[in-house]
């Protein structure tokens, strides 16, 4: 099987899609998650832009991606500046990335207007840049911006962008849709001529959805020769976003005959793109391809009557090849399989003990129709297991819990002066405890108070720290009287999980899921 390159720009693209916002731990769990999947290439954003990006190439250096290549971001020098005196580009080097990816003008117009250089100067600070960096001994990408309408207005000046990089030593040269504008053949068209020019320079596809053709347009970018395919998982990003980087994958295994990340992982698909999306913050729609939840979904009529038969009728790929399965919108057929890999992952042997699998599933269902969701809430779903296994002791219980919020109005409106104190009531075995703990906010308050009050009964919980919590609300519709989701990550000695909590008062979600992520901590510790 031929091989296709994956390069994944969620980090950085990805995290410019307006209403996302990727924290630190987001942007780590994301990283970690694409790389056990098997993309070949992830693109960490610019390394030294602000705090976070700082921290996150920081922490990949002390503890490197298993597979992936981790690629700063940058542009070429500025103009009149030479590369070796160029800070962005240094910031580069220091970054500890293997790979860098530098965007470069190719479309003449922009060169003249956006930069207000001459042509002739912008060929020189493509050269240069990737010389100083291939001389700095990374992987140089060059980001071809607006490659595309380059070619159109003049596409003399457009290759002689990408000859430069070419001849500087450029690894890959990406042909970059910024704009979103192309259909399939207009790519098929240029992007052939490209490869044509420069033959044994490998090069890369980077296209935008804006006429919702991206996943289109990066097939017909590798039916003309390109073996790499820059996208974000979910298709998120600018605008109306980037190249779906599952759809393409999938598209490329499944259809035509090229490996990807290889079929063992593309069994993972469909959890992953769900991971990402829950991690962003938003959700997988339900009719997206392969990895939606309706993607092989059956209703009624003839349909549903057939499926059992002849299943090829309906559905164009075996489900279980992404890591999907097909279900009847009415029955609800079930995933016991999934829920016994799952089961064995978490350390349960569902097969060997007389539990009523099904009434797991249905239990699951059951929470999942209220505001529940298991994706990134292993911890969570471990207790829910363990409640069937009837093997499930807690470590406490609750008598009460109550928070208070101090907010002193006469240092401004927009002050970030707000204190919390939480005040709870637990039992551990015989022994009634109230604690009180402070706060900037009310979980941290509650999660204060109840470490205090444990601590001694349970020292182990000073190897566990809230790094991560989002709320979210799975009916926005529903206004103030909406479900709340809380979701927090926890740490400890053997990594990092997920525990979840629902309901429409959000402080006992909060109260939920943090309850939930010290018992399971405590489990694992024991384990």
């Amino acid at each position: 099987m031929e091989r296709v390159f994956t390069y994944d720009t969620t980090l950085r693209d990805g995290g410019q899609c307006e209403g996302i916002n990727f924290s630190l731990e987001d942007k780590l769990l994301v990283a970690r998650r694409l790389d056990a999947f098997g993309i070949d290439y992830i693109e960490g954003g610019f390394p030294a832009s602000n705090p976070k990006d700082i921290a996150f190439f920081e922490e990949l250096r002390r503890e490197p991606l298993a597979h992936a290549r981790l690629a700063a971001f940058g542009n070429t020098c500025k103009k009149g500046v030479a590369a070796c005196e160029d800070a962005g580009l240094a910031d580069l080097v220091a970054s500890g990335a293997a790979a860098a990816t530098i965007v470069g003008k190719t479309w003449d117009a922009q060169v003249t207007r956006a930069l207000q250089t001459t042509l002739e100067e912008n060929l020189r600070m493509i050269a240069d840049s990737v010389a100083f960096l291939k001389a700095a001994g990374l992987e140089v990408i060059f980001d071809a911006e607006h490659f595309f309408d380059g070619w159109r207005s003049d596409a003399g000046y457009a290759l002689a962008c990408i000859r430069a990089a070419h001849e500087a030593g450029a690894d890959c040269i990406t042909l970059c849709e910024t704009n979103g504008g192309m259909l399939p053949f207009d790519i098929e068209e240029i992007a052939g001529a490209a490869v044509a020019a420069l033959p044994g320079q490998q090069f890369g596809i980077h296209c935008h959805n804006d006429s919702g053709c991206a996943v289109a347009n990066s097939l017909a970018a590798v039916r003309v020769g390109i073996r790499q395919v820059q996208g974000t998982i979910g298709g998120i990003g600018e605008r109306v976003g980037n190249t779906d980087l599952a759809t393409v994958i999938a598209d490329l295994e499944l259809k035509m005959g090229m490996e990807a990340v290889g079929g063992a992982s593309l069994r993972d698909l469909t959890a992953v793109s769900h991971f990402v999306a829950e991690v962003a913050g938003v959700s997988v729609p339900a009719h997206y391809p392969y990895v939606g939840r309706s993607a092989f979904a059956h209703k009624g009529g003839l349909h549903a009557s057939a499926i059992a038969r002849f299943p090829e009728a309906y559905e164009h790929i075996s489900p279980e090849r992404v890591g999907n399965a097909s279900h009847m919108v009415v029955s609800e057929l079930a995933g016991k399989a999934s829920l016994l890999q799952k089961a064995s992952l978490l350390g349960f042997d569902l097969t060997a003990s007389d539990v009523d699998v099904q009434a797991i599933l249905d239990d699951i269902k059951a929470r999942e129709a209220k505001g529940y969701t298991y994706e990134v809430a292993d911890g969570s779903l471990a207790l829910l297991i363990m409640r069937h296994l009837d093997t499930y002791r807690p470590a406490f219980t609750l008598e009460s819990w109550r928070v208070i919020v101090d907010d002193r109005e006469d240092v401004g409106a927009l002050a970030k002066d707000a204190a919390s104190e939480a005040t709870i009531k637990i039992h551990v075995g015989d022994e009634r405890l109230v604690t009180t703990g402070e706060g900037t906010g009310p979980v941290g308050a509650l999660d204060n108070a109840l470490r205090m009050a444990i601590t001694e009964f349970y020292p182990e919980v000073a190897d566990m720290e809230l790094v991560d919590f989002k709320v979210r609300l799975p009916d926005e519709s529903q206004g103030t009287g909406a479900v709340t989701r809380v979701t927090i990550t926890t740490a400890d000695r053997q990594g990092q999980f997920g525990t979840i909590g629902v309901s429409e008062n959000i402080l006992e979600a909060c109260w939920n899921a943090l309850v939930e992520s010290i018992e399971y901590g405590l489990i694992r510790q024991r384990q």
